[in-house]
């Protein structure tokens, strides 16, 4: 899972401009790219229960969810794909994560998402 994530994923990042036009190869190409690297967060929290919860949070957060998904999303202008795509990566995340969280608080690898989604 590893050696996927660190070499398989590749998300280009183009000017807001480029990206604005949905029928440019540009953006066709960036947003399946985006789908593929969400379809496999889905596929390493799936091993949530089987592998160490910390190895699952850190290839499926901190390395594919901050590294490239939310450079994605916040690239993404407000609207909504950018509401359908948050709501694709919370789809990904098991419940079980937040049971022990109280109330207003997150894990420390989703802040950075948990503000975008605030504004």
């Amino acid at each position: 899972m590893k050696k996927s994530v660190e070499e398989d994923v590749f998300i280009p990042l183009y000017p807001k401009s480029t990206v604005e036009d949905k029928s440019s190869l540009r953006s066709k190409f960036q947003e399946r790219r985006f789908w593929s690297a969400v379809k496999l967060l889905s596929n390493v929290v799936l091993w949530d229960g089987i592998v160490q919860e910390d190895k699952v949070r850190d290839l499926g957060l901190s390395k594919l969810l901050n590294r490239y998904l939310l450079l994605n999303i916040l690239n993404t202008p407000l609207g909504p794909d950018n509401i359908e795509k948050c709501n694709k990566v919370v789809a990904c995340l098991p419940e079980r994560w937040f049971q022990d969280l109280k109330g207003g608080s997150t894990l420390p690898e989703l802040l950075n998402f948990s503000q975008h989604l605030l504004q």
